[in-house]
């Protein structure tokens, strides 16, 4: 069984740490599980531009073969402009949905106002429903003052629910599979 951690973003630090974080749960509890990191910031993704994704090359085809090849996913995204960034969406796109379809998705969300939690619900939720893939009842939303200085989670609560969300994708996966 393979988890992809995937860092939605080609800026900043902290949600590929939060996702790290999760990742390193799974790890910790769950040896057995192989686990994956895929940080969109080391990749020159393509635009979707409506073709077969067979069809794309270089880091393009890298990118939808890592992700169409891991058994499930915690995705993270920062919030910009109450809204999830160009470039997680864009992999979305770019991936085809039978990949996806009846796989267990966590969410991992980051940003600089407490409301925008809200687009987990109101955008993340329903894309993983247009895939048809699983979704975690819990998802960690993580706000500027959750880390310290130097980027590292401080915040006690917020490293129980990465905890707690790494084991229901666990357990979900687990028993959707079994």
């Amino acid at each position: 069984m393979r988890i992809l951690g995937i860092s939605g973003t080609i800026v900043g630090s902290k949600t590929g740490i939060a996702v790290k974080q999760a990742l390193a749960s799974i790890q910790q509890h769950y040896p057995d599980i192989d686990t994956a990191f895929l940080d969109l910031k080391q990749y020159d993704l393509q635009f979707c531009d409506g073709r077969d994704p067979a069809t794309y090359t270089g880091d393009t085809r890298k990118v939808i073969d890592i992700v169409s090849s891991a058994d499930f996913y915690l995705i993270g995204t920062p919030i910009f402009q109450s809204s999830i960034p160009g470039v997680l969406k864009n992999l979305f796109d770019l991936v085809p949905v039978d990949a996806l379809y009846n796989k267990v998705m966590g969410f991992i969300a980051t940003g600089g106002t407490y409301q925008h939690y809200l687009v987990v619900e109101n955008q993340l939720k329903p894309i993983a429903g247009y895939f048809r893939a699983f979704v975690a009842p819990s998802y960690v939303y993580l706000h500027d003052d959750h880390f310290n200085s130097e980027k590292a989670i401080v915040d006690q609560e917020v490293l129980q629910r990465l905890d707690k969300l790494a084991h229901e994708v666990v357990f979900m996966q687990q028993r959707l599979k079994s």
